[in-house]
């Protein structure tokens, strides 16, 4: 597994939907250079975990809008799949009223270039392409800086959902740190103290908490 932090975040185009039902065609993340961006990917349309993590998302939406940041979801069914979900009502297992970007990797090239795709392809003995796995990216999560460069990541194997509160964590740990100059702590979180990154800041900090 590849380890982002602290590169660009790879480029790509793709088609994705949009405010709910909007076909878009070459999304990228080109248009939010300036901005804050938390990207995650999840494995299909239609199943189970997933509309969980999409409506617990899109609960906290203005809170990430708040702090500057967009959201964008990725997984690899097509555009038309990700369209027919957004159709369905929450109480049939639907994503309706989810706003934010669905995109759609179906040729699997953004979840390979952020190394998160379940499975790989491989040539047989009769040379021959074959496919190990079920080609779907895992629960991965990655934090992107206005500079569009991966500060944080987290991926989760496929039954485990993720924690949108530790999300916004995140985002709030990377701007603490940016206006203030001060590291997080262990089980930091808004509204604590950060702490100078010297020897004497830490000593000053242990001996205070």
């Amino acid at each position: 597994m590849a380890v982002l932090v602290g590169k660009k975040a790879p480029e790509f185009k793709a088609q994705a939907v949009v405010n709910g039902g909007e076909f878009v065609d070459n999304f990228s993340l080109e248009q939010y250079k300036g901005k804050y961006v938390v990207m995650f990917f999840y494995p299909k349309d239609f199943t189970f975990v997933c509309p969980t993590e999409l409506h617990a998302f899109q609960a906290r939406f203005q809170d990430f809008k708040e702090r500057g940041v967009e959201l964008v979801a990725v997984s690899t069914d097509t555009e038309q799949s990700h369209w027919g979900w957004l159709q369905l009502p929450k109480n049939q297992g639907g994503i309706q009223g989810i706003t934010y970007p669905l995109v759609a990797d179906t040729n699997k090239t953004i979840s390979y270039n952020y190394d998160v795709l379940v499975g790989d392809f491989f040539y047989d003995d009769n040379n021959m392409l074959q496919a190990e796995g079920e080609l779907i990216a895992y629960r991965a999560l990655f934090l992107i800086d206005k500079e569009g460069v991966v500060r944080h990541q987290l991926v989760n194997d496929l039954p485990l959902g993720r924690n949108v509160d530790e999300a916004l964590r995140m985002v709030d740990a990377l701007q603490f740190f940016e206006e203030n100059g001060e590291v997080c702590p262990a089980n930091w979180s808004k509204g604590s103290e950060g702490m100078s990154a010297t020897h004497a800041g830490v000593a000053s900090y242990l001996a205070s908490n």
